[in-house]
This record gives C-alpha cells, structure tokens and sequence, in this order.
C-alpha cells in the first residue's frame, strides 16, 4: 500500500497558516507528498523547501480570479494537486492549510487504509472534525460548523474536490461512498492573533463573490477579528493538542473574553443545538458523502 498526501498553499507567511505543521503531522505515513503554491511573493514557497523532505513535490500554480463563486478557485487547487499524484499511489490524504492531525491517530490512519483498501464499496475514508476557535482553549460546537468530511480518498481521478474545498464528489456531482474511522482533524483557522485573522478574511475576500453568505458570516468593520462577536456557541477543549502544534500554543499572546455560557443562536437553531448534544445526533445535517456502515 502506498499513501500520498496532498495540498495546496497561497500566502502562508503573510496570513499565518500553519501549513507546515499540517504537512509534517501526516507526512510520517506518507510515502510522497504534492504541495501546489499559489502565485504569491510572501516566502510560501521557501516555507514549503524549508521541511526539507525528499517525500515532499511543489507544483507551482496561478490561481484563477473568475473562480470567486462559491469559492471554487479553493476546489480547482486542490484538484490541481490531486491530479499530478502517480498511479501507483493507492490512497491520497488531503489536509489543508490550517487542519492538523494528532499523531496519535496516525496508526488508526493506517490500519483503516490497509483495512479498506481493496473494499471495492468504500471511495474514502470520514474523519471528524474538532474547530478551534479564538484560542487552543475552545472549540466551537454549533450547526454552522460541520462534524465530519472525507480527507482520504482512493486515488480515482474521476473523484473532484468539490465547491469551496470542503469535501470531493464524483465529476457528475454524486456523493462519494465513506466509512467513518477512530480519528480526529483539528481545524485550526480560527486561531491567529486578531489582526492576522482580520487581515486572513480580508483577503479571502477576493475568491468567495460579494453577495455570498460566507462573506456576509464573517463580515466585521473592525481592524482587528472580534472573536467574541464572531462566534455563536462556544465549548472547553480538554484534550492535547498535536506536537508540532506546541510551539504555537506556546507562543499565544492574545485573549479573548470567550465564554461557553453565551449561546447566540436563534429559536429554531437554540432548539436543534440541545437536541444535538442530548440525542448525539444532528437532525437535517447537510453530509457531503454517503456513509457505508461496517462492523
């Protein structure tokens, strides 16, 4: 079985994405790994040689401006990578720029790809997702948030990263067939100091359309990212976080009055939330997969 990672990066220095932490917390099973580096003149590139890693392949690569709806420019990047992988490569493991995983879920990683490798019913395999926001001290645990995509997928390149990156479909728009494995994504976007993050959705701008909700969600005229106006519904992380992660954690020099008690939610959305966390489900979730059950 060989594994291939696969990402793609743009302004990594100047918006601080921890893009090196995401590629060297996946990079120990990994046998090759393919990097496409947006046009941009910040030191992203030199940041990406700087892993000096003989798995690791930059491609370079222009991001197209027209691709501002639904931020698809995100999903023509991904598949800009995905498309270079070699045949021999069984499975591709996609992380991106600001998703990290605990390396102590790297042998349940594995064993789930070796297990599932020559089921001919399963196109990927589903990780959940823990979003950090504000801070490494919280997570948020809302509906706007989604609890789970497919990272890892067979390498059929009649599957397409999908909208805005978030998840793959096959070319004709059907949902790829998945099964859920033991391990966790820790999506760290949220957690920059608050005039980086301001300055990070600022220039996200320029590849979502004007009138998109996403842009309306994160929208805020302040110079610096209020992350206490930005967040709906807030939980405590009690875990650890991955190692590569520390000196980061270490370095963390802002606070948020963030609090776990404030719900901002809606009526409908209020209702639907307690629902979720006594019943541990989600009612009228919107998956980007199909998930296949095995025992």
């Amino acid at each position: 079985m060989k594994v291939c990672g696969f990402s793609f990066v743009k302004n990594a220095v100047k918006f601080d994405y921890p893009i090196v932490e995401a590629i060297n917390s996946i990079l120990p099973i990994c046998d090759k790994f393919i990097v496409a580096v947006g046009d941009c003149d910040d030191g992203t590139r030199e940041l990406i040689e700087s892993i000096n890693s003989p798995k690791i392949e930059i491609i370079d690569t222009i991001w197209d401006p027209n691709l501002r709806e639904k931020g698809r420019v995100l999903a023509s990047e991904t598949n800009k990578a995905f498309d270079v992988i070699p045949d021999q490569y069984d499975w591709c493991f996609y992380i991106q720029g600001d998703e990290v995983v605990h390396e102590k879920y790297l042998p349940e990683i594995k064993n789930s790809m070796e297990r599932y490798l020559n089921d001919k019913e399963i196109d990927g395999l589903i990780m959940h997702y823990t979003h950090f926001y504000g801070t490494f001290d919280y997570f948020a645990d809302s509906r706007r948030w989604y609890r789970s995509e497919i990272r890892i997928i067979k390498n059929d390149k009649g599957i397409r990263s999908w909208n805005d990156a978030q998840g793959f479909r096959w070319k004709n728009a059907t949902k790829l067939k998945g099964v859920f494995i033991d391990a966790w994504m820790y999506h760290y976007g949220w957690v920059r100091p608050p005039k980086l993050m301001k300055d990070k959705l600022d220039g996200a701008k320029q590849y979502w359309s004007v009138n998109s909700k996403h842009i309306k969600t994160i929208e805020q005229e302040s110079a610096e990212y209020q992350y206490e106006d930005g967040i709906d519904s807030l939980e405590k992380f009690e875990g650890d976080h991955p190692q590569v992660m520390q000196s980061r954690i270490n370095e963390l020099n802002w606070h948020p009055q963030l609090s776990i008690k404030k719900k901002k939610l809606n009526g409908r959305y209020y209702f639907l939330y307690w629902f979720e966390k006594i019943f541990k489900y989600r009612p009228f979730e919107n998956k980007h997969f199909i998930e296949v059950k095995r025992s």
